[in-house]
């Protein structure tokens, strides 16, 4: 698996035309150390839509910018068809939310040109800034986890030779949500190894509505598909945390009983489930409560949202249950490395 050392790279950015992708942009203009050979947008709207990418591309590197079109099909397809338009030793997933660091060009041909042979990619060290003047909100708490992530691919390194090995992201991921992880797990199966480098980049806390956190929820499915395709130890592996399912699925348990309870005339069954769907979803709203602000309006969303999410979390995880009851085949280009095999 020996590849040359080399810090000729292409930067890979999946998008949906959203203004901070400008910023992402004009860090890059700002650069003063190498240049990539390429910068790829993959514009992942829908095909159906008409209107050109919305973007202010700066002169500085408006000659190495190139806009190739997604499928409306999620990050994982979106990278796929960006990197496999490259020809470059290594290929630099960028999100289009994050500010590169100043230097970051440099740092990370240090990165590229001290990795070793059988390294297949090198993660950025990222920062998330919170605010100073105030506790965190939940959504501002839970973006902060991206600091600690590993192997994200918020500004990830790979290998081309490496994401050709195992055919690249698995589109059956179709959210920004594992798909990173699964690639990485798939490398080092491969036995390539993943290390950490120098350069930095900021990761800011993107505006969110009240619902954002229930919306999250739909990740609880790409879990399941990561334990059909690597089994429990996945979380171990990924350094991913386990999060409060199993807690989900006994609230919404308590309260479908509640309801059948009073539905069938048992009001002492009726309470008793409802006792415990209560003290469950007041338990969740206070842990997510006592650490933020505690303004009126962050309690009232983590109040509404607490009530939500279980039983969000938990449709999503049955249906993902019942959808991938049979074991996925493992993830499998085909022979041109083109497309995917599906299921």
């Amino acid at each position: 698996m020996s590849t040359p050392r080399s810090a000729e790279f292409a930067i890979v950015i999946p998008t949906l035309g959203r203004p901070s992708l400008n910023l992402v942009l004009a860090a890059l203009a700002a650069e003063r150390g190498p240049r990539p050979a390429r910068i790829v947008l993959v514009d992942d709207r829908p095909p159906h839509d008409p209107t050109p990418l919305p973007v202010t591309v700066p002169d500085e590197v408006r000659s190495l910018v190139e806009t190739v079109p997604g499928r409306g099909a999620g990050p994982a397809a979106a990278r796929n068809a960006g990197w496999r338009v490259t020809r470059e030793p290594w290929v630099v997933f960028l999100d289009d939310d994050v500010v590169p660091g100043p230097g970051w060009a440099a740092a990370l041909t240090r990165d590229l040109t001290r990795a070793d042979p059988d390294t297949a990619g090198v993660q950025a060290r990222i920062t998330v800034p919170l605010p100073t003047d105030r506790r965190p909100t939940d959504w501002e708490r839970t973006t902060a986890g991206l600091a600690t992530a590993q192997w994200i691919t918020a500004d990830m390194a790979y290998r081309r030779a490496a994401l050709a090995d195992v055919g690249g992201f698995d589109e059956r991921f179709p959210r920004a949500f594992r798909e990173d992880a699964d690639l990485a797990l798939r490398v080092l199966d491969a036995g390539w190894a993943l290390a950490i480098g120098e350069r930095r980049t900021t990761h800011p806390v993107r505006p969110a509505g009240t619902w954002v956190s229930v919306r999250t929820q739909a990740g609880n499915a790409d879990d399941v598909l990561m334990n059909r395709l690597h089994g429990p130890v996945w979380w171990a592996r990924a350094g991913a945390p386990r999060g409060r399912l199993p807690r989900h699925l006994l609230v919404t348990a308590a309260g479908l009983l509640a309801l059948l309870s009073a539905a069938g005339r048992q009001p002492r069954l009726a309470a008793g489930w409802g006792a415990v769907w209560l003290a469950g979803t007041a338990e969740f709203a206070a842990a997510r409560i006592l650490p933020g602000p505690r303004t009126r309006e962050e309690i009232t969303r983590m109040l509404l949202t607490s009530a939500v999410i279980p039983p969000v979390a938990s449709a999503y995880w049955l249906g993902a249950v019942i959808r991938h009851r049979v074991r996925p085949r493992p993830f499998e280009p085909t022979k041109s490395g083109n497309s995917l095999v599906h299921d």
